[in-house]
């Protein structure tokens, strides 16, 4: 782990924020060699917690100085929200719509005295079980805080390091800084002007069993209502031309969602007919 710069001050004082930063390395593709690798928040306020990708909060700062309204989504974890010291979570996903899902998180955590040393802080060493997968923790009691990255929070003390034991998904937290007001985070109130749509589990796999169907059928949809031959159209920078292509590109779009059908949650997995 590189040197971890920690504020570790009183955390009570109202309408404050504590962000710790995590370094995320992900495997979409289980049996890929190589991961994919982000930065993510995880905002401590007075009420409530927030877990999302450190992109959004840059794209909110440059909003700020440009007067801009840009927005910007990534699907490799959902964005979170929960009530301090609640499994009661959140999730925020984007899947042609904007929807909400509420889950009880209840983690059982089992406590070994292996500990290390990272920096000024000794780590202790616990496993728990979840979302279909066993996951090796490090925490300190050092930090006073019962949280930690996406949904893991429990343990006496901030989870600093947490991986499950095939290695697909590894947090690990390399700085932390504290904000003297809250911060609201209000791009997680809409995407794109929309509201989040209260949905099921049920609903979620619905949707995505529907995008795996016809992952294109928006962009082929105006396409083929199209009347004026000056408008063009793009997919991932490549120019539509005919609606063949368009099928040919949602083929390949849909063997890139079975290969990388590789959810943190594994057992919430979504079981994708092969066509």
């Amino acid at each position: 782990m590189k040197k971890l710069i920690l504020l570790l001050f009183p955390l009570l004082l109202s309408a404050q924020t504590h962000r710790f930063i995590y370094q995320f390395q992900y495997k979409s593709d289980s049996l890929a060699t190589e991961f994919g690798k982000d930065n993510m928040i995880l905002d401590i306020n007075p009420d409530d917690v927030k877990f999302y990708p450190y992109s959004y909060a840059e794209t909110d700062s440059l909003n700020i100085i440009r007067g801009q309204r840009r927005s910007r989504w990534d699907d490799h974890l959902p964005a979170l929200i929960r009530k301090k010291n609640s499994f009661e979570n959140t999730s925020l996903i984007l899947l042609k719509d904007f929807f909400s899902l509420k889950s009880t998180d209840k983690m059982n955590w089992k406590l070994f005295n292996d500990t290390k040393v990272e920096g000024q802080y000794t780590l202790q060493k616990a496993t728990t079980t979840f979302g279909g997968r066993n996951w090796i923790a490090w925490f300190s009691k050092d930090v006073n805080l019962s949280e930690g990255p996406y949904k893991f929070r429990g343990l006496p003390g901030l989870i600093f390091e947490i991986e499950d034991d095939k290695k697909n998904f590894i947090f690990k937290l390399s700085k932390s800084m504290k904000f003297p007001k809250t911060y609201e985070a209000q791009f997680l109130n809409s995407f794109m002007g929309r509201k989040p749509i209260p949905v099921t589990e049920k609903i979620i796999v619905k949707k995505q069993l529907e995008l795996y169907d016809n992952p294109l059928q928006d962009i082929a949809e105006s396409f083929k209502s199209n009347t004026n031959p000056e408008n063009t159209f793009y997919v991932m920078g490549v120019q539509i031309k005919s609606l063949e292509q368009i099928k040919g590109m949602s083929d390949e779009r849909r063997k890139t969602m079975l290969r990388e059908n590789n959810p943190i949650e594994i057992d919430k997995a979504v079981h994708y007919p092969i066509q």
